[in-house]
């Protein structure tokens, strides 16, 4: 080596952070936060602690995700950590692609939940004399619901979750299905928010034993 020269551990090149996108579920989601915290606050205090460890990490969340959260939280109590370990980052929507037949499925997803909606709602109507209706208009409204909503993207903040992470080719942690549907017909990798601690933890000890530091 000539004097003057630095040199670069081979590790080092070697070593690329993993990147994981988070979904607000992770933190509203009841089933989903509790290992973190009992609270919105609590869960994302918590992710924040672990996530601060995990150098071999990068985390990102969409901006329109983001606000959703900030309407859950205590902002006062968040620490400055939020910004430097929690990326925000839009997709870049100008560039992105996706197949085509995306968009055949997702209009005949659309055309099979309203078909299945107007049938819940006409089995409503048929109900009213015989149940009354307070009873009719709360089981529409589940079954309504559970028809036209359930597994499927039906807003931007879904579609900005699924093209980041499809981006960045990163991990998507979310605990909602219609995400996660659209997510593995992208190839996209995805994980239960139920399992994310666990994650964090192996990610920490993986860390140390490469000795990659923050």
């Amino acid at each position: 080596m000539q004097s003057g020269d630095k040199e670069t551990h081979p590790r080092t090149e070697r070593f690329r952070p993993g990147r994981v996108v988070l979904d607000t579920s992770l933190f509203v989601n009841p089933d989903a936060r509790k290992y973190f915290g009992d609270t919105p606050t609590e869960a994302l205090e918590g992710f924040l602690f672990l996530a601060a460890q995990v150098p071999i990490l990068e985390f990102y969340m969409p901006p329109s995700i983001f606000r959703e959260l900030l309407n859950f939280i205590q902002k006062d109590k968040l620490s400055g950590d939020l910004l430097v370990v929690l990326h925000q980052k839009p997709p870049n929507k100008y560039e992105l692609t996706c197949p085509a037949f995306l968009l055949y499925e997702l209009i005949e997803d659309i055309r099979e939940r309203i078909n299945k909606g107007l049938r819940v709602a006409e089995s409503a109507v048929r109900g009213v004399s015989s149940k009354g209706e307070k009873v009719i208009i709360q089981d529409l409204r589940r079954k309504y619901r559970e028809a036209l909503r359930e597994g499927i993207i039906d807003s931007k903040e879904d579609v900005d979750l699924i093209l980041l992470a499809r981006e960045l080719d990163a991990l998507l942690v979310t605990a909602d299905q219609g995400v996660i549907k659209w997510a593995e017909k992208l190839g996209i990798k995805w994980l239960f928010p139920e399992k994310f601690r666990d994650y964090l933890l192996s990610s920490i000890k993986k860390a140390r034993l490469l000795d990659i530091r923050i």
